[in-house]
């Protein structure tokens, strides 16, 4: 849509529009980056906030879509690698993830003060 308007056509006709528009993506993209790391030890789609955020800094980025290119082939070599495995070693490694998600939730509940009955103090 945006190339059938011409939209950044026009964005780069204006050297300080353009500078503004890149500033602005650069800052958008960074704050969802930064959310998604946050979010990343929490249950929930911290790894995708994280690829969104790199996916708008490669709209006006190289050195983003460098990065992002290398995050895709990486999770791609990482899943290939786990679907040869066997079921007990996908096993294992589900297990562990879940583990670790819930000491994580665990963790922060027990961080902010909320009584957790099974943990001991």
């Amino acid at each position: 849509m945006a190339d059938r308007l011409r939209f950044r056509d026009r964005l780069r006709k204006s050297p300080a529009l353009n500078m503004t528009y890149r500033i602005g993506v650069g800052v958008l993209g960074v704050a969802v980056i930064l959310l998604g790391l946050l979010l990343v030890p929490l249950p929930g789609p911290g790894w995708f906030i994280v690829f969104l955020g790199l996916g708008i800094l490669a709209t006006e980025f190289a050195w983003a879509e460098r990065l992002l290119d290398f995050g895709k082939a990486t999770l791609r070599t990482w899943l290939a690698w786990v679907n040869r495995q066997h079921l007990a070693v996908r096993a294992l490694i589900t297990l562990a993830t879940l583990a670790f998600v819930a000491g994580v939730v665990v963790l922060t509940l027990a961080l902010s003060g909320y009584d957790i009955p099974f943990v001991g103090r």
